[in-house]
């Protein structure tokens, strides 16, 4: 889980001010950050397919966010 700093810190540093939270530079670093989290946590449980299930989620979330962003 992200912690309430870490994601103050990444919306005061990928937002345009500190209340921005819906746009896409930030949804990405928030989606970067859990994706970290739960890799580091997939590589400890192997099995967890569920963990698995959700992250390959959260990348296609942010892979959909980052084309719209490139565009």
């Amino acid at each position: 889980m992200i912690t309430v700093e870490t994601k103050k810190e990444l919306v005061k540093s990928y937002g345009a001010s500190d209340a921005d939270t819906g746009s896409p530079s930030v949804q990405i670093a928030l989606l970067t950050e859990r994706i970290k989290m739960l890799s580091g946590h997939l590589g400890t449980h192997k099995k967890d397919y569920s963990s698995m299930r959700g992250m390959m989620k959260l990348i296609g979330r942010r892979r959909t966010l980052l084309k719209s962003l490139q565009k």
